[in-house]
């Protein structure tokens, strides 16, 4: 005899702050939560998250282990180390596969993946990615502030960033590799606030011998006359991809390639929402964790009111 598949009010997928915290949310709000997290968290090679209050500082799995503690008493079902291999619409709700054959059926979906990002084939980089790589100045500029710095320019928008990243350090030179046209108000804007350009293409990063946990950090970005820059961090923001189940899924995406959502946090699919990093450039732990809380709330929301008009009752 076949076996009815597990219910559930949300299936979330992804197990982030911004998925963590959608399922604080609706586990204290007494609904069926099944968490999926992959296992592959974007800022595993962080050394701490930042700019989170009362957390600050506090290491990624840290995080996380904190967080599925304070799940536990809501009944949140917990898969580590478990993708989601598809979603497929029904009528009403969605069919949920896990990887290993595991189907799930949910009233709502939360997309909170994040992104994939795809770094550049430049000698050193992925080995620094997250010691002396970073993306974001709010996350990781205080503990490296007045240092050397160094900002990898891949289009024209990267001049304006680098205006505002002297808030931190000064000591600043935009690599353009040749590929950014910098126009002369450009130029004199730059000049103004001290910053340096350097046109000729990169080689590789040199980085230092390791020391202990820490491992090694960036010592110069060494260009293809073999001259050598002295720089001891460098802002990039690599390109980004959506995981493969959002991109079978089919919600529809904004002209940056990020999921578009409405005032609900729902996307072009009824039912499915998203939240986090997967739908914004403005990407950070702290923001997430409010983009998941909201979403949270606006899946709540839906579900007592079908549960009102239906005379439905929560369970336990």
């Amino acid at each position: 005899m076949k076996t009815a598949p597990e219910q559930k009010d949300v299936v979330i997928i992804g197990g982030g702050p911004a998925g963590l915290s959608a399922a604080l949310m609706l586990g204290r709000a007494r609904k069926q939560v099944l968490l999926c997290d992959g296992g592959s968290p974007r800022n595993s090679a962080a050394e701490g998250i930042h700019g989170f209050v009362t957390r600050d500082g506090i290491p990624p799995k840290e995080f996380r282990r904190i967080a599925h503690e304070q799940l536990a008493p809501y009944g949140v079902d917990l898969l580590l180390d478990t993708r989601v291999t598809a979603v497929e619409r029904l009528e009403p709700g969605f069919r949920v596969v896990l990887a290993g054959g595991r189907v799930v059926e949910a009233r709502r979906v939360l997309l909170a993946t994040g992104m994939i990002d795809e770094p550049p084939e430049l000698p050193g980089y992925r080995e620094l990615w997250g010691r002396s790589i970073f993306q974001c100045p709010y996350c990781h500029g205080w503990e490296v502030r007045d240092r050397p710095w160094g900002l990898l320019a891949t289009g024209a928008p990267a001049l304006d960033f680098a205006l505002f990243i002297t808030g931190w350090s000064r000591d600043l030179v935009v690599f353009t590799q040749g590929a950014v046209e910098v126009t002369a108000e450009q130029h004199q804007r730059l000049e103004r606030a001290g910053v340096r350009l350097e046109t000729r293409k990169i080689r590789r990063l040199v980085a230092s011998t390791g020391h202990g946990a820490q491992g090694a950090h960036l010592e110069a970005v060494e260009l293809e006359d073999g001259t050598r820059v002295a720089r001891e961090v460098l802002f990039a923001h690599p390109p980004q991809r959506q995981t493969e189940v959002v991109q079978r899924l089919g919600v529809a995406l904004d002209e940056q390639g990020f999921v578009r959502i409405n005032e609900h946090m729902e996307t072009s699919i009824p039912g499915v929402h998203a939240a986090g990093d997967l739908t914004t450039r403005l990407q950070g732990a702290s923001m997430a964790a409010g983009a998941g809380a909201v979403a949270g709330a606006m899946m709540n929301h839906a579900l007592n009111m079908e549960n009102a008009a239906a005379g439905l009752w929560p369970e336990g």
